[in-house]
């Protein structure tokens, strides 16, 4: 009986762009209304007031304090950030996931794609708060649990979209090295 290990040591094997990027939308638009939903049931927050906050990345921090804060622009300048960087937020986990052979398991991906997701929060909310000041407002266990929920749906989505060489292909990709 032969027992078969996965091994989670740095590989070349590139990860599947094409799944990368469906899994960063669909992770982005999981986050986007729960982090919505968590924020104005926590803090009893405008469900308006994520995405001024992702806007003002871009169009800056009169945003914020715009009499206008609602309009089709911001909410455009919105989804066009937020989804950006779900995507690439998303290609950076599959190639993590894909080098690392993490993509193995459902379980693997999800446990990789939760602390993917935490990272993601902390390096948001403690160190880009440097540059967007206004994200320290956010800081709560309710952005917290959204960062991990969108890492976890990335890394899911990512290993049922992924298309894997067949078994025959890296056969005969070992035998020629």
């Amino acid at each position: 009986m032969e027992l078969h290990t996965y091994s989670h040591q740095f590989t070349h094997r590139p990860p599947d762009w094409r799944a990368a990027v469906l899994a960063g939308v669909t992770a982005g638009a999981a986050f986007l209304l729960l982090g919505i939903l968590l924020m104005a049931l926590v803090t009893g927050a405008s469900p308006l007031d994520p995405p001024r906050m992702i806007a003002a990345i871009i169009l800056g921090r009169g945003v914020l304090q715009s009499s206008e804060s609602y309009s089709v622009g911001i909410v455009i300048a919105a989804f066009a950030v937020h989804f950006a960087l779900a995507i690439v937020l998303a290609l950076i986990l599959s190639l993590i996931m894909a080098s690392f052979s993490l993509d193995s398991s459902v379980g693997m991906a999800l446990l990789v794609g939760g602390a993917f997701g935490l990272a993601v929060y902390l390096i948001n909310f403690y160190g880009m708060t440097r540059f967007f000041p206004w994200f320290a407002e956010a800081r709560n266990w309710a952005s917290a649990v959204a960062h991990i929920v969108f890492g976890a749906v990335a890394a899911d989505m990512y290993v049922r979209l992924e298309r894997k060489a067949p078994a025959s292909a890296k056969a005969e990709s070992s035998d020629r090295s």
